[in-house]
């Protein structure tokens, strides 16, 4: 019981003596100081950091309110641009459907245009074939130059050979005779040659068709030569036949480059268009008036040498009338 109680009491006055610290008087007071200072300062640190620290939480989270609005506003734009790309595919799909209906109905209207086309090409063709047989007779021709569609016709004959020769292509050695076109030009050129035999015709075309006289001299220095030699030969006829008319000899020599085509025409390689234009020529030289008119300018660029040639020539006809016109050039001062 005893030691029981010594030891007790030990261990209490152990516990009591750590529980006192031994210190100077003017470190407790520093010491205090210190904490007393602590105690006024703290608060203010600490609060001050909270509060700088609340405010930028503020900041942050209205940064990142105003960043979901913006992400909200980019997603509603996204959805009305791809509205409006919905609705602009639509209309584009919708605009090539009406292209491709309308290709679709012009090539059909193409299609229709050219077998109109065809079908007038083949009724001018069998319409102007059979005129072609009728005005060689000289009733007909004085019953059609007395109508009144007369004039119009001929000027429709002068566009159509115009358009038919502008059609011609670049590279094309030789013509189809038996190409619809190619009847059509050939039964008007030829109408224009029966019409041009008859004295009536002839004071017609001089005096009322004369684009056509035109045309037909400007078409044949466009052709090539060797290309659409009949059609070369019935428009020098029917020059020719006008030729007869002193008016519209006049009219034909006067006309600007007319002198050029004929030496033109004789270099063709087809026999009948160097014979047509030999005798067209023929024509000018036997005519006073216009010889005293023209023969200075035959005189200086007459191919005599080319009409030499004609004058060998293996065509009987050619060779004949070659040689007849170098007797008449005699008159220019020229020898054979």
């Amino acid at each position: 019981m005893w030691r029981s109680a010594g030891l007790a009491g030990d261990a209490q006055k152990a516990e009591t003596k750590e529980e006192f610290v031994k210190v100077k008087r003017r470190d407790l007071e520093r010491l205090t100081t210190e904490v007393m200072q602590l105690r006024d300062f703290l608060p203010k640190i600490v609060n001050g950091d909270i509060l700088g620290t609340f405010q930028k939480l503020d900041a942050i989270e209205s940064n990142l309110e105003k960043k979901e609005e913006e992400i909200e506003q980019l997603r509603m734009d996204c959805e009305h641009f791809r509205a409006r790309l919905e609705t602009a595919q639509a209309d584009c799909m919708r605009e090539k459907k009406e292209k491709l209906d309308l290709r679709q109905q012009l090539n059909e209207a193409k299609q229709q245009l050219l077998q109109q086309a065809e079908y007038c090409t083949e009724m001018g063709a069998a319409v102007c074939t059979l005129l072609w047989g009728v005005s060689s007779n000289e009733e007909a021709v004085k019953s059609i130059l007395g109508g009144s569609k007369a004039v119009k016709f001929f000027t429709i004959t002068a566009q159509t050979m115009e358009s038919f020769v502008k059609s011609l292509s670049e590279d094309m050695k030789q013509q189809d005779l038996d190409s619809e076109e190619n009847q059509f030009v050939l039964a008007l050129a030829g109408i224009v040659t029966n019409v041009a035999a008859l004295a009536c015709g002839r004071e017609f075309l001089v005096s009322s068709s004369r684009e056509l006289l035109d045309t037909m001299m400007h078409l044949l220095g466009d052709m090539k030569p060797g290309l659409c030699n009949k059609f070369k030969v019935l428009m020098l006829m029917s020059l020719y036949n006008v030729s007869i008319n002193m008016k519209g000899l006049k009219y034909i020599s006067e006309s600007p480059g007319f002198i050029p085509l004929l030496w033109w025409l004789l270099n063709d390689p087809d026999t009948e268009v160097c014979l047509h234009a030999l005798r067209l020529l023929q024509s000018v030289l036997l005519e006073p008036e216009v010889l005293a008119r023209s023969g200075a300018e035959v005189r200086d660029s007459l191919p005599l040498q080319r009409i030499i040639a004609l004058s060998q020539s293996r065509h009987a006809e050619l060779q004949a009338l070659a040689k007849e016109l170098l007797d008449d050039l005699k008159i220019l001062d020229y020898e054979a």
